[in-house]
């Protein structure tokens, strides 16, 4: 016969991170190439509003990512509910996040609106394309085979 025999032992879940930093680190370049765009052609508020914007982006969506693949993990059955209330307090978090810059005249004499608005904008997007392109690329068993370890 030549199918191949259970694994026994050797072959852990990949626990999905890898995929996280990889869209992370693809959000944070484009953020920082932005920031060194932004301050050539407009300035330093034009920087200082790439990176903030940057910023914004890699850490809201890096806690809710991380957040979402802890559950995942612990928790399989309750991973998408948890994801869909992630993605919510996200939105949230971003307009508050928002609201408050609007509030102060940080945007007005320290940070660019539009480069703050476009990094988020574009970090956002970048993120979303690597994490889709990462996450296809990885082999992902579907199920478990009977009588195979799961480390």
């Amino acid at each position: 016969m030549t199918t191949e025999g259970p694994r026994t032992g050797q072959v852990a879940r990949d626990s999905g991170v890898s995929v996280l930093v990889g869209a992370a680190v693809s959000a944070l370049v484009l953020g920082l190439l932005a920031a060194l765009v932004g301050a050539l052609v407009s300035g330093s508020a034009a920087a200082y509003g790439a990176l903030v914007g940057t910023a914004l982006v890699v850490g809201v969506l890096s806690f809710g990512s991380f957040v979402v693949n802890v559950v995942a993990g612990l928790m399989p059955a309750a991973a998408l509910m948890v994801a869909m209330l992630t993605y919510t307090l996200q939105v949230v978090l971003m307009g508050l996040v928002f609201a408050a810059l609007s509030a102060t005249d940080l945007l007005d004499t320290t940070l660019d609106r539009g480069w703050l608005a476009g990094a988020v904008i574009g970090g956002t997007a970048i993120w979303l394309v690597s994490q889709v392109l990462l996450t296809t690329r990885r082999r992902i068993p579907v199920y478990d085979l009977p009588g195979s370890a799961v480390a």
